[in-house]
């Protein structure tokens, strides 16, 4: 598999961003104050996924005696609380400036609210190896690709140009919506057994991208 694509799209939580834990305790404060089951890192990520209203229906919140937005409000404040302790994934780091040499253009294309996303890329000093930093309008987690298609529709890209590196099935599905190719990185927020049902490639993490990339047969000459 070569990496012929001149521009990377990368998902930044749970792909560059290691907040897998960071997102399963901010929840799990949440269940504990409401008496309700608290969630372990293989659940979490048998359960996550976008829109990420369907994950609260699935652990078992009731939109009848709370609503969304206020959980979503909730939820946000306090994972903003801690998200400054959440580590970069292994190797992000070198796997960005690999590619950086390699003269491929990388953007990240984010469900995370454009504010809090800056915060948190500029809080790990990555931001110079980025030509665009994309994240929603909104809390909620719903426009992501409708937020990556305008982009690219207004900069006038060929998705045969784009690999989108992601760590769930949105990202895939973004990917499909764009056109363009899909890499998983089966690391952060959901399974690898998840991740391959898609039919995208799947690797473990970014350590395995980085030795990979460093192998002639997945650049170009």
């Amino acid at each position: 598999m070569a990496i012929l694509e001149k521009m990377l799209f990368w998902d930044w939580n749970g792909t560059l961003l290691d907040d897998a834990h960071t997102c399963l305790n901010t929840m799990n404060a949440m269940l504990r104050k409401r008496n309700m089951p608290e969630l372990n890192l293989e659940l979490y990520k048998e359960v996550f996924g976008f829109p990420v209203v369907n994950y609260y229906q699935k652990i078992g919140f009731d939109f009848t005696r709370e609503s969304f937005e206020a959980l979503s409000v909730e939820f946000i404040d306090a994972y903003n609380r801690a998200l400054g302790s959440a580590p970069l994934a292994g190797k992000a780091k070198d796997v960005l400036e690999f590619f950086n040499r390699e003269g491929k253009q990388q953007v990240i294309v984010s469900a995370m609210r454009q504010d809090m996303l800056l915060e948190s890329v500029r809080n790990k000093g990555l931001e110079v190896y980025f030509t665009e930093i994309l994240g929603i309008e909104d809390i909620y987690a719903a426009s992501k690709s409708r937020m990556a298609k305008a982009w690219v529709e207004k900069q006038g890209l060929d998705a045969g140009d784009i690999l989108f590196i992601g760590d769930t099935l949105h990202d895939f599905e973004v990917a499909e919506e764009l056109g363009c190719r899909c890499l998983l990185v089966a690391d952060g927020h959901q399974s690898e057994a998840r991740l391959k049902h898609s039919g995208a490639t799947v690797i473990r993490s970014l350590e395995d991208l980085l030795k990979d990339a460093r192998c002639s047969d997945w650049t170009a000459d």
